[in-house]
């Protein structure tokens, strides 16, 4: 199989959320990176604005990737209960250097919602990019690995691991490796944290026809709805991934000149 490059990121930090499917008021996680997640995550990096649409959605089709939990907190999942009285004048932080402020109008009653985290976690990510799907539109241009890595180095905004309170423990660039498939990068990389060995089990997650579908190693096969339509701004499709447990190889990522 001919060889890829892929850029690997180190994904730490106190907090992290992989947001899933919300209910309600409950903002759920997956325990892996997803796909519009990672969009968002380069776009913020190379300082797109949301009205970049067509290079999302470019971006976004080219995306693949595949991710193991380096470790797992013995504590799980922390679930913060937000209560807060919002009137129309109030302000809120942003990435932007500017306070954001409200359109809609007061709420009669405290606002109560939760939201759940990884507190402590580390995993790690092999992502490459697809020969574009479709004919670009005129003045979109989609980026390469390397603009990706340089703006993670140098990004245009700070960045955040899912939602804005998860602000990274490290730089997310940890170098390239080369690999066929995503399921043999992640595989390939020595462990990332000191007390982890290459024959430890990691919990691992890979997209179909990226590595095994069946075996020993696979725990299951599902489709996963993490696909953003960045038009419509709604997220409405999924994506078959399989997840399982590989080990570590004795690969570490090389940073480029």
């Amino acid at each position: 199989m001919t060889m890829r490059t892929w850029l690997v990121l180190r994904l730490e930090a106190p907090l992290l959320s992989f947001g899933a499917v919300a209910i309600d008021q409950r903002g759920v996680i997956w325990d892996f990176p997803g796909l519009s997640m990672l969009t968002g995550l380069f776009a913020n990096a190379l300082g797109w604005e949301r009205t970049q649409r067509a290079e999302h959605q470019a971006l976004q089709d080219r995306l693949v990737f595949a991710s193991r939990r380096e470790h797992e907190p013995y504590h799980g999942v922390f679930t913060d209960v937000q209560n807060a009285e919002l009137e129309k004048s109030d302000c809120g932080w942003t990435t932007r250097g500017k306070p954001e402020g409200r359109d809609g109008g007061s709420y009669g009653g405290p606002h109560r919602r939760f939201r759940d985290y990884h507190p402590d976690a580390l995993i790690t990510t092999v992502v490459s990019l697809a020969p574009p799907k479709r004919t670009l539109p005129a003045g979109v241009s989609s980026p390469l690995l390397n603009d990706l890595a340089a703006a993670l180095d140098r990004p245009e905004r700070p960045l955040f691991i899912g939602r804005k309170p998860c602000m990274p423990a490290a730089n997310l660039n940890a170098g390239f490796i080369l690999a066929a498939t995503a399921h043999a990068g992640i595989s390939s990389l020595a462990p990332a944290c000191a007390d982890h060995t290459a024959e430890a089990p990691y919990r691992a997650q890979w997209p179909a026809g990226e590595g095994p579908t069946n075996g020993p190693q696979v725990d299951r096969s599902i489709a996963l709805p993490d696909r953003r339509n960045w038009t419509s701004g709604l997220h409405g499709g999924t994506r078959h991934v399989i997840e399982g447990r590989v080990s570590a190889g004795p690969a570490r990522p090389q940073r480029m000149p």
